[in-house]
């Protein structure tokens, strides 16, 4: 089997998932705009050939580098990044050389949150009231209906990036002068509550083949907005209501041979399971060792041995919660670096620095602690983020 990478060297994770593919037999290409002399050896060890090309935007230059390859190494079975920044690339290179996997007519439906929403309609979730294409009339229209906050944001595009909530005619005001010209923003009711994810793996057959759940009890955008610290935490199972919807989604968007990432919020008021967004990859914000801190498992080999052979064997239950607890540089804590290895060493899985252009919404610095009760990861969470009191 003959699999491309493109970006193979970023992000960092990006190695694991070629070292697995290799081992799994697959000859594992890559292309990416670093020198091959500045790849990691972990990384010249998984792939059988590498093109180095400038411009990793540029379509052209990536077109003829995906032609090079299938003229020496004949045809390509798959086209990966397992990045939501290249999903459109993607796509258009698997249309172009009918390579499996989604194509162009898919993906422009799930970039665009607003077309997103049709495939919402056709599952067993309860839809977010929203209006797109938004102008100051639509906007207040569309307040008098749901009433304030709300929340606009983007309707291409993944993450919290330029997406703002909105509480009062000031801050609407102050929105729509400062709004970029080219960018579309939808406008969605604002849902107070924790979010849920599913994530896990999906074979050929469309049968889901594992799954977890991530607990965020935080606004990803209230902590990008606010430049506060994340903390979230890897459930030891997925509750039924989550697994119940996850799948319904999944059926609705026909998502075969795929690592998803589902986000549902839970509303605090009623309950209800909301349906936020779908995303064709794995979790980003080390969420993926969660899973395996949690699992014990190593969830990127068990993804290259379904896209390879289409085989997954995994646990249906964790046997950790696994907690990830992150701090800002400019926040001062009660308890030192030191303090927190010496206190927490046993439950201690992983500690490092986070690379500066994941900083905004993951922190500087981040923790994982796994242990057997909730209470014991939330204990830890607090003791890692406990700030100094003027």
């Amino acid at each position: 089997m003959n699999i491309i990478f493109f970006s193979p060297h970023f992000p960092q994770n990006s190695t694991y998932f070629c070292t697995h593919l290799k081992n799994n037999g697959a000859n594992v290409l890559g292309i990416g705009d670093t020198p091959y002399e500045s790849l990691s050896d972990p990384l010249k060890e998984a792939l059988t050939d590498y093109l180095h090309i400038k411009h990793m935007e540029d379509y052209d230059e990536v077109l003829k580098a995906v032609g090079y390859f299938t003229h020496k190494f004949g045809k390509i079975n798959r086209f990966e990044s397992l990045n939501d920044h290249w999903l459109e690339l993607e796509a258009k290179i698997r249309t172009d050389f009918n390579i499996y996997g989604t194509k162009l007519d898919f993906v422009y439906d799930v970039i665009h949150k607003s077309k997103m929403k049709k495939f919402f309609e056709k599952c067993d979730v309860t839809m977010i009231r929203s209006v797109k294409d938004i102008t100051y009339t639509k906007v207040t229209e569309f307040i008098k209906i749901v009433e304030y906050p709300i929340v606009i944001k983007p309707d291409l595009g993944a993450g919290a990036s330029m997406t703002s909530k909105i509480n009062n005619d000031s801050e609407l005001n102050q929105f729509f002068e400062q709004k970029p010209a080219e960018v579309n923003f939808i406008a969605e009711e604002f849902i107070e509550g924790n979010v849920l994810t599913y994530d896990g793996l999906i074979d050929r057959e469309g049968v889901v083949q594992f799954e977890a759940t991530h607990l965020f009890d935080q606004s990803i955008m209230t902590v990008v907005n606010t430049n506060d610290h994340l903390h979230y935490y890897c459930l030891k199972d997925v509750p039924p209501k989550v697994k119940h919807a996850g799948q319904s989604i999944l059926r609705a968007f026909d998502i075969k041979e795929r690592f998803f990432h589902i986000e549902l919020f839970e509303s605090k008021k009623n309950g209800n399971l909301y349906a936020l967004e779908v995303n064709m990859r794995p979790p980003g914000a080390w969420m993926t060792d969660a899973i395996n801190y949690s699992y014990d498992i190593d969830i990127y080999k068990k993804w290259a041995n379904m896209v390879v052979h289409n085989q997954v064997n995994t646990p249906k239950e964790g046997t950790y919660y696994t907690a990830y607890a992150s701090r800002k540089d400019h926040k001062h804590y009660v308890h030192s670096h030191e303090d927190i290895l010496s206190t927490y060493s046993p439950y201690l899985v992983n500690h490092n620095r986070i690379e500066d252009v994941f900083s905004q919404a993951m922190g500087n610095y981040a923790y994982q602690f796994r242990a057997e009760t909730f209470e014991k990861v939330q204990s830890i969470v607090s003791f890692v983020q406990d700030e100094m009191r003027n």
